[in-house]
């Protein structure tokens, strides 16, 4: 994984183990056998539910996304949803378990009305529950909201808020392809406080295009102003299937996007800004207010292995062990899932060792990793296991080690997705990660 100045076309963002590359149809039988074993109660289940539309598609957008879809559209999907779950809920491994967290990802779910909202959650009610969850997680375009939409979210359980802002500039949105303005940033969070939720996040983009130092810092402190739970800064990464990883290729023309060097100390004069301001760093990119209360639930079962169940097209699931992802064309997964079937595409079933990987490396992006629960659950010392790429990067300056734990640096945190690849197996290394 380069960490060269430029940012180039490739995947940066590392979010799981074995590399998504790995996974295959022909091991969808894994996924099959895991839903039907009777589970460990003891380990919390999830929901990740994709909703793939969108107002228009992001130029630095990877994900399944439909844009401009009708009514008719959304719902033959939430009928699709509703089916897909029905048929989940009877699998052993999921029979009378409750829904501990869910997250509501994109896409945009904010895309869907009030009303296509309430039936969603009426025809899922049928099927699971969340409403003793410790959080449901859903993520807003700023100029889908209304009034009426935030206390309909309100009333379906929500109980996290995700704000995709990226930048108050419009100029700058405009030219990044985001479908909202800077207006409609203010009016959607003065709604979102106004209705109230136990935490309210919202997310910038350090390196967009045409971003400057003097924007930059304006960001900041606009964001900072409006007082939220939760502040995110992502670094700008260019996908292999973004618009503009497309047109670079296509025209043989440089990056647009500034580079990594650049993006690092955008990002990390933000952190210095925030934490100034009594934020505390919850992983390299993530910040809290109150770090007792302000729990971002979904990432720390993700990154523990911790039982999720894959909702929706595309949609990446992690379950009794397996690794599996539904179909990722909405026709193909709404035609599985109507004829009974559940859309499963790809699978991948991790081996013990691959499991204490990922969960380590995942770990790693929230800066201080313990080795006392990985001896308790591998039974394997992480800090022996790891013994090279640890000193490795502790000689560069990237983390240190103490007491039984890991803790990263600043220099470390911010580049910590390029660190990740020194812990996977030989055979990982060098492949591509999508």
């Amino acid at each position: 994984m380069s960490t060269d100045a430029k940012t180039e076309i490739g995947s940066y963002f590392v979010s799981n183990y074995p590399p998504f590359s790995q996974w295959r149809t022909e091991l969808t039988p894994d996924i099959y056998s895991a839903l039907d074993r009777e589970p460990n109660r003891s380990v919390p289940l999830g929901m990740y539910l994709h909703i793939p539309f969108c107002r228009k598609r992001c130029k630095f957008c990877y994900f399944r996304v439909y844009t401009q879809q009708n009514a008719d559209m959304v719902k033959n999907y939430v009928d699709a949803l509703d089916r897909e779950v029905t048929i989940l809920k009877d699998n052993a491994g999921v029979a009378s378990r409750e829904l501990q967290f869910v997250y509501f990802g994109g896409g945009t779910p904010s895309y869907l009305s009030a009303r296509q909202l309430k039936t969603l959650r009426e025809r899922l009610s049928h099927s699971v529950s969340w409403d003793n969850a410790k959080e449901v997680t859903f993520e807003c375009e700023p100029g889908t909201l209304s009034l009426e939409k935030v206390q309909t979210l309100k009333e379906i359980g929500v109980t996290r808020v995700s704000l995709g802002v990226e930048n108050f500039n419009d100029k700058i949105l405009e030219e990044n392809g985001r479908a909202h303005l800077s207006p409609e940033i203010q009016r959607a969070y003065d709604w979102l406080k106004q209705v109230g939720f136990p935490q309210i996040n919202i997310d910038l983009i350090a390196g967009m295009i045409g971003e400057t130092d003097e924007n930059w810092t304006a960001c900041v402190e606009r964001a900072l102003s409006m007082e939220p739970d939760n502040l995110t800064v992502y670094q700008m990464e260019l996908p292999f299937n973004t618009v503009i990883s497309k047109e670079m290729k296509e025209h043989g023309i440089e990056s647009p996007v500034a580079d990594w060097p650049t993006k690092r100390r955008w990002a990390s004069e933000a952190i210095d800004r925030f934490v100034s301001a009594g934020y505390h760093l919850s992983s390299g990119n993530e910040l809290v207010r109150d770090p007792v209360k302000d729990r971002f639930v979904y990432r720390d079962n993700l990154f523990r292995g911790s039982d999720i169940l894959a909702v929706g097209v595309s949609s990446f699931g992690h379950f009794q062990g397996v690794h599996y992802q539904n179909l990722d064309h909405i026709e193909q997964y709404m035609t599985e899932v109507q004829a009974g079937r559940l859309p499963i595409h790809r699978a991948m079933s991790p081996s013990k060792h691959q499991r204490l990987i990922r969960e380590w490396i995942l770990q790693m992006k929230e800066g201080v990793v313990d080795s006392a629960p990985f001896r308790s659950k591998f039974g394997i010392d992480p800090l022996q296991e790891f013994a090279e790429p640890i000193a490795n990067q502790e000689k560069a300056g990237y983390l240190k080690r103490s007491n039984g734990h890991i803790e990263l640096t600043r220099k470390g945190l911010l580049q910590v997705d390029s660190l990740l690849t020194e812990y996977f197996e030989p055979a990982h290394r060098s492949v591509r990660y999508t």
